[in-house]
């Protein structure tokens, strides 16, 4: 299926939102004659965002305590409960028909989490799926588990928003003000930090695009 891809850069969550937005309505008006679907790619500043169902004492700091570290604080449409973004984390927004695409949404996600796995392998790490958990863990390996990449997506009229966030070299001590993604028991980790040095921002960043255009079958055109 073809797919226009779009690196925004460093955006503020609300706008990329709104983005997102507007691809999905081409999407949704393509649909009738010649399905479309996007990849967008971004970083956003430092941001909790809250999922549709997700409980909102996950948050554990005030709003002066936001406002001290510069984060936000957005409700979201998504799926999932409450996570962080931030500078050093790839975050990728796939806008896809999957009506056109021939797979539905358990799918779609088995294949997400997938292209993140394949992208870990390339660093020689094992990613894995917990049952329940949405996302992708390490784990098995002595240390307790987690998680490397959040995924909360939304579907409406057969088409997908908001996807996964992958952990490359973010300033994981944001994520000791929440509950990440409402777990108490699990911990979460960094490319960076699991490969012992920082690596290559577009290696990966290219790896993860490769893998998840493999994974949904789109055939990206850059966007001039």
């Amino acid at each position: 299926m073809q797919a226009e891809f779009i690196d925004i850069g460093l955006t503020e969550y609300n706008a990329a939102w709104k983005i997102q937005n507007e691809c999905f309505e081409k999407v949704l008006e393509a649909r009738s004659h010649q399905p479309l679907s996007f990849l967008l790619f971004c970083e956003h500043p430092h941001v909790y965002t809250l999922g549709k169902y997700g409980q909102s004492d996950n948050l554990l700091i005030s709003n002066e305590f936001l406002k001290s570290i510069g984060a936000q604080y957005v409700h979201t449409d998504r799926g999932g409960d409450i996570t962080y973004h931030g500078p050093g984390q790839i975050v990728a927004y796939p806008i896809v028909d999957l009506d056109a695409a021939g797979y539905g949404i358990k799918e779609y996600v088995y294949r997400i989490e997938e292209a993140v796995i394949r992208t870990l392998a390339a660093y020689h790490l094992r990613g894995e799926r917990i049952s329940g958990a949405t996302g992708v863990w390490l784990r098995n390996d002595g240390k307790p588990d987690r998680k490397i990449c959040a995924i909360g997506v939304r579907v409406n009229r057969r088409i997908t928003m908001h996807g996964l966030a992958f952990n490359v070299m973010t300033d994981l001590k944001y994520f000791n003000y929440i509950n990440p993604c409402g777990f108490t028991d699990k911990g979460v980790t960094s490319l960076a930090l699991e490969c012992g040095k920082k690596p290559d921002w577009g290696t990966v960043n290219n790896l993860l695009k490769i893998n998840l255009s493999e994974q949904l079958n789109l055939k990206l055109k850059q966007k001039e």
